[in-house]
């Protein structure tokens, strides 16, 4: 009796430990997508008291990739080294001081230096998510854990977009950026705490990572990427260009954009979270991991490629229906489980860099294709069809290229 209470309790303890971690990390991409996503917000008093063109506010955009892009690989090397909650600790800590002093950016050259530097502070945040994660979460509870988290980057832009309205409106653009970057850094205080719980309860360490030339010669890493890559141009053209699409071309003022958009990201939110939950309740059911979490990725593509095209071709209101349909479908996409499937513990902190590295060139190319597309024809319905099209692409990426999501066999260190 006493072994078995023993065990239950330290069952008990490993759940109420592994359900902490995931509402810091949660918390932590919440945080994330809400200093990533705050220059949109303001962009169009950004454009207007600086006097950018949308090409720049373009080329603003895609300079958070200049180093989040590169940056990954030396991240994913990093999480490697010191684990992820010391270098998750490290970059938190220098994104969210970028975002503070951007309140003080006089022009654009001062704002694209803060774009890269925050740009290199959140280069860990998803290697160490997916190490922590493959570390903690047995494969069958992926895709739930990886949803709550992963609905931050809908909500970070819902809550963002919407506070971030109201503190534009009623203290202008500048002040907003102070708020937000002063606030994120107490998130820094629990995680601390979870750290030092963390270092004494005598986990184990992983073996050694493999190496990039072995992690690079599988072609399931590059079905992935494939994959993530189409997403990506299709997230970041909605959370980046949205409240300028609704602004300039569809009549909205300010805070009703910043309304209407909080909707969206929320419900994109919820949709998020219920689609992990509905993967690892098939998965329990019988259903193979392999078919469940490719018929995710490749729905999702297939949805977010008609809600694009509608908010293109379709008349107003079915526009803004269009909009709710290819966000929620976008985030429903089980890129994460899918990666820590493949990568394990052991390989998760590498895989993700180097995914995670070339998926996210879509962030520098997207925003400036876009940008420029637009200065030539006053108009985001062209932007929105090529969104469209490189979305559908990511469907043969996640269906074709990607054999099956099955834990990779790596040789031993």
């Amino acid at each position: 009796m006493a072994l078995a209470a023993g065990t239950s309790l330290a069952a008990s303890a490993t759940t109420r430990a592994r359900w902490a971690l995931v509402a810091l990390l949660s918390l932590a991409i919440f945080i994330n997508y809400i200093d990533r996503g705050n220059l949109a917000t303001a962009a169009p008093l950004i454009q207007r008291d600086l006097g950018l063109t949308t090409l720049q506010i373009g080329l603003l955009t895609s300079a958070f990739f200049w180093t989040y892009v590169p940056g990954q690989m030396i991240a994913g090397w990093l999480v490697d080294r010191l684990g992820g909650h010391l270098a998750l600790t490290l970059g938190f800590a220098l994104w969210s001081l970028a975002t503070a002093l951007t309140g003080l950016a006089g022009g654009f050259v001062v704002l694209v230096g803060l774009r890269v530097l925050l740009g290199l502070g959140e280069t860990v945040a998803f290697p160490a998510l997916s190490k922590l994660f493959a570390e903690a979460v047995p494969p069958s509870d992926l895709g739930l854990v990886n949803s709550i988290a992963v609905a931050g980057i809908s909500l970070g832009p819902g809550v963002g977009v919407l506070a971030g309205g109201f503190l534009i409106a009623a203290l202008g653009w500048r002040p907003m950026f102070f708020i937000f970057g002063a606030i994120a850094l107490l998130w820094l205080l629990p995680w601390s705490v979870y750290g030092r719980a963390r270092a004494g309860s005598g986990r184990t360490e992983a073996p050694a990572p493999p190496a990039y030339r072995a992690i690079l010669s599988r072609r399931v890493l590059w079905g992935a990427t494939l994959g993530h890559f189409c997403n990506l141009y299709g997230l970041y053209f909605v959370l980046s260009w949205m409240p300028l699409w609704l602004v300039g071309q569809r009549g909205y003022s300010v805070v009703g954009m910043a309304k209407l958009l909080s909707v969206v990201y929320t419900v994109t939110a919820l949709g998020t979270i219920f689609s992990g939950w509905l993967c690892d309740r098939l998965i329990r059911a019988g259903y193979s991991i392999n078919g469940v979490r490719k018929s995710a990725c490749v729905i999702g593509h297939l949805g977010g490629t008609v809600g694009l095209l509608g908010c293109a071709l379709a008349d107003p209101h079915t526009a803004i229906a269009s909009l709710f349909l290819g966000a929620i479908c976008l985030m429903m996409v089980q890129i994460w489980p899918v990666t820590q499937i493949l990568a394990g513990a052991r390989a998760a902190g590498r895989w993700v860099g180097v995914q995670n590295c070339l998926a996210n060139t879509a962030g520098i190319i997207g925003p400036t294709v876009t940008g420029w597309i637009v200065d030539r024809t006053g108009s985001f319905d062209a932007a929105f069809v090529l969104a469209a099209g490189v979305v559908l692409v990511g469907a043969l990426g996640w269906g074709v290229v990607l054999t099956r999501v099955e834990p990779v066999a790596w040789a031993s260190a």
